[in-house]
């Protein structure tokens, strides 16, 4: 598989100022949702301009890898008003953490949070700062939103051999409705010792997920020392995670029996050796940047800074045949990346003076 540079793009700064922004959505009349991960929600003008941070939010336990983290706007927006975000949620009695999910709607005159509901908690708290996962994905069937969405669980980095275990949120992909309800054909409902959320097991740490337009629900997860892995999970398969990993401990040494392989555990559709550090992931369905980048898709490097363009082996589907290295001279973190309304890719760099980006085709 080859790795080059890519056709340029020329990054356009929309806004800066961020402190570490984690998720960008994007609001009619282009303006945009943005969240920080030290626990702030701002919309930004179409003109760049930052607004104050959003009221209602609820207590986020920030620090570490956890604080405000994705945010997604409902399809039904431009009626309801209504959006998702996911952050971590500290335990009533202080002791621990764990990723959530609530519904919000943004108020008319968009400086608050109405009706803010936790929809779904993580089950066990732990105490760890580490691998919350939290990206959030709206499913489609036959081209319609059927109601239900995606949330991406990282195993909470001390607690991986719980990946394997039906019993707990950690390390899974689960799967509910908008009000929270379990759908009634996830893989595990009614199996005695497991929870009914849980779409797909194995996994550990995912902070890029998206829907391609045939309803395939893709996502990336972070390996230990390499191994960062490209996914589709399925209903009830076992992702492997961390019985099999291409990747190492820190410091060397392999994990566990130093499996790269085992029957009933899924092989990824991709990985990267050594780890890249991803997050963010997006599709690209317009053809801004000309019909060859049309069906590519994107992740954004946090460990060397760029953003990777993906080819496959054909446009939104199969293997991945070549990679380019995009805003690689920048070298900042990227954290988000998202096609907006205009055919155009936006990325988000993951600093204390972090960036909207918007990138604009050619030199």
């Amino acid at each position: 598989m080859a790795v080059g540079r890519a056709q340029a793009v020329r990054p356009e700064v929309v806004a800066d100022g961020l402190q570490n922004p984690w998720a960008v959505a994007f609001l009619p009349e282009g303006r945009f949702l943005v969240t920080e991960r030290p626990g702030r929600m701002r919309v930004i003008e179409a003109d760049g301009r930052v607004a104050p941070a959003l009221t209602g939010l609820p207590t986020i336990a920030a620090g570490g890898q956890g604080g405000l983290l994705d945010v997604m706007l409902d399809s039904g927006f431009a009626n309801n008003r209504t959006l998702y975000f996911c952050f971590s949620e500290p335990a009533a009695d202080g002791m621990g953490n764990s990723t959530a999910l609530a519904s919000a709607r943004l108020s008319a005159s968009r400086d608050a949070l109405e009706n803010v509901r936790v929809i779904f908690s993580q089950k066990p708290k732990v105490q760890s700062s580490a691998h919350f996962g939290c990206r959030i994905v709206e499913s489609r069937q036959e081209g319609k939103a059927d109601g239900l969405l995606f949330l991406t669980l990282g195993e909470r980095f001390s607690r991986k051999e719980d990946a394997q275990k039906l019993d707990n949120h950690h390390g899974k992909v689960v799967r509910i409705g908008k009000d929270g309800g379990v759908p009634k054909d996830n893989p595990f409902v009614g199996r005695a010792g497991a929870l009914p959320e849980i779409w797909s097991y194995g996994h550990r740490n995912s902070q890029g997920a998206t829907l391609a337009p045939d309803g395939t629900f893709w996502m990336h997860e972070h390996g230990p020392q390499g191994g960062d892995e490209i996914n589709l999970p399925q209903p009830g398969r076992n992702h492997g995670w961390p019985v099999v990993t291409f990747g190492e401990n820190y410091g060397g040494g392999k994990i566990g029996e130093g499996l790269t392989a085992k029957a009933g555990m899924e092989p990824p559709l991709h990985y990267w050796v050594p780890s890249i550090a991803p997050s963010g992931m997006a599709f690209l369905t317009s053809d801004r940047y000309g019909a060859a980048w049309r069906g590519n898709l994107f992740v954004g490097s946090l460990k060397f800074g760029y953003l990777d363009r993906i080819e496959l082996s054909q446009p939104f589907k199969g293997k991945v045949v070549r990679e380019h290295k995009l805003l690689a001279e920048g070298g900042s973190r990227i954290r988000d990346v998202r096609q907006g309304p205009d055919g155009l890719l936006y990325v988000l760099t993951d600093e204390a003076n972090g960036r909207l980006l918007r990138l604009q085709p050619g030199s």
